[in-house]
């Protein structure tokens, strides 16, 4: 029995098709192992959305080569894709596998193992098609992430993940429906749906003019025992007074929004080729908070962005100060080689980028606790996950549907993947609230 160590970068889909490999891998016999420990194989699951990514993706195959010099090191993933010339370079690495050949991830090493294939990146270019993976359990235990298209087609200029994820392809509705029913078979109850761009869903299939993100939604929100539906990153576009409508019909969608905004000044957004106004964002939001009862907005925004004057850094700052958000993850541009932006002059400082992200993190931290703070006194569900040590005393920790982290006293009583409600009395720390139960 051959043993497997691996390490995922990036994003939630990565992590989606990690599962899946793992999964492909243990059928097999295969055994996994922590990754610090001494393997036959090495998985790493690249990421290549930063310099920073790529450094950290080249770091960990170097490590797993480290550990055991004579361990077979794969580097599989996003960082293959866009540089491969250099990673086929590496004598770190024996096998590349890319983003679309995931799901042949154990035939292909087999396949190395056996002398057939030899050092060679393995169809590394994009296919048309989109790579069906299908989980049956996940690293979670109570929430499953399910991957519902691949690629992107909307190329801003900071961005390389069009040139390592390739167009947009969606999944068919009747795989992710199957997915799901499979899931909740094996008792999980929330759903969060992920992909490169999901609002992207549907534009590529046939039945295009029928299939799109709010159709699937409503084809899951009817499927018997899922209990919340979770979207991931969406573009403010699609948010119109019909999607935000129908959406609030559903019995368990969760009110939980992340509408990228990457910034509030409409010049900047144009020289990120960001395919929206301030204008039609803030309509979004509105439009979501005349639909729902209190719903969390949570977002991305970029300071440091070339060019970005004080000015414009400022009609930022007004803007999230208008919208009021849950979250929000804020990031100090980094140069990404082989970007348009990478090029662009009147490249900010780092001690500036750095004092506006300071700027914002403040107004975030009031405006969430703001947020949170709405709930207090009232009634909310929960769907705790795990238990921990917090200031001596053991909790059972969970989210409600806006993704509030709520704690609870344990006492003999296991609540691990059960919904339950009660009144949330206090504040604790690290932004998590305690509840009567």
């Amino acid at each position: 029995m051959k043993t497997v160590a691996y390490h995922n970068l990036g994003c939630k889909v990565n992590s989606y098709e990690m599962d899946a490999m793992l999964q492909a891998l243990r059928g097999k016999g295969y055994q996994i192992v922590p990754f610090d420990e001494k393997a036959d194989i090495y998985i790493v699951n690249t990421c290549t959305v930063t310099n920073i990514a790529d450094r950290k993706s080249r770091q960990m195959l170097h490590k797993a080569k480290k550990t055991n010099p004579e361990s077979i090191v794969v580097a599989v993933g996003c960082y293959v894709q866009s540089d491969t010339q250099a990673v086929e370079a590496d004598s770190a690495v024996d096998l590349l596998v890319g983003n679309n050949r995931k799901k042949d991830l154990v035939e292909i090493l087999e396949s190395y193992l056996d002398g057939v294939t030899q050092k060679s990146v393995i169809d590394i270019n994009h296919t048309s098609e989109y790579e069906e993976m299908r989980l049956t359990s996940t690293t979670e235990h109570t929430r499953a992430y399910i991957k519902i298209q691949d690629g992107c087609n909307q190329f801003c200029t900071y961005c390389m993940i069009p040139y390592a994820r390739g167009r947009v392809r969606s999944r068919k509705k009747q795989d992710v429906l199957a997915e799901i029913r499979g899931l909740v078979a094996a008792g999980y109850k929330e759903f969060v749906l992920t992909g490169i761009h999901i609002s992207s869903y549907g534009m590529d299939l046939k039945e295009a003019q029928e299939e799109n993100l709010l159709t699937l939604v409503q084809a899951i929100d009817a499927v018997s025992g899922v209990e919340r539906i979770r979207l991931g990153s969406l573009e403010p576009r699609i948010v119109t007074e019909t999607f935000a409508e129908n959406l609030a019909a559903l019995k368990h969608i969760c009110p939980h929004f992340h509408l990228s905004l990457q910034s509030g000044c409409g010049a900047v957004l144009k020289r990120m080729n960001r395919h929206y106004t301030p204008e039609e964002y803030l309509r979004g939001v509105n439009l979501l908070r005349e639909a729902f009862v209190h719903p969390a907005v949570t977002t991305d925004v970029i300071v440091g962005f070339p060019g970005e004057t004080e000015e414009e850094f400022e009609i930022t700052r007004q803007f999230v100060e208008t919208i009021g958000f849950y979250e929000m993850h804020i990031f100090k541009y980094s140069r990404r080689k082989g970007t348009k932006a990478a090029v662009m002059s009147m490249q900010v400082p780092e001690a500036e980028k750095n004092r506006r992200s300071g700027v914002l993190q403040s107004i975030v931290k009031r405006d969430s606790e703001r947020f949170r703070s709405y709930y207090i006194g009232r009634d909310v569900e929960v769907l705790f996950e795990e238990k921990k040590m917090i200031r001596g005393r053991e909790y059972w920790l969970g989210h409600t549907r806006e993704y509030v982290k709520v704690a609870v006293l344990a006492q003999e009583e296991v609540l691990e993947n059960r919904l339950c409600t009660g009144k949330v009395k206090e504040f604790l720390e690290d932004e998590i609230t305690i509840m009567e139960h």
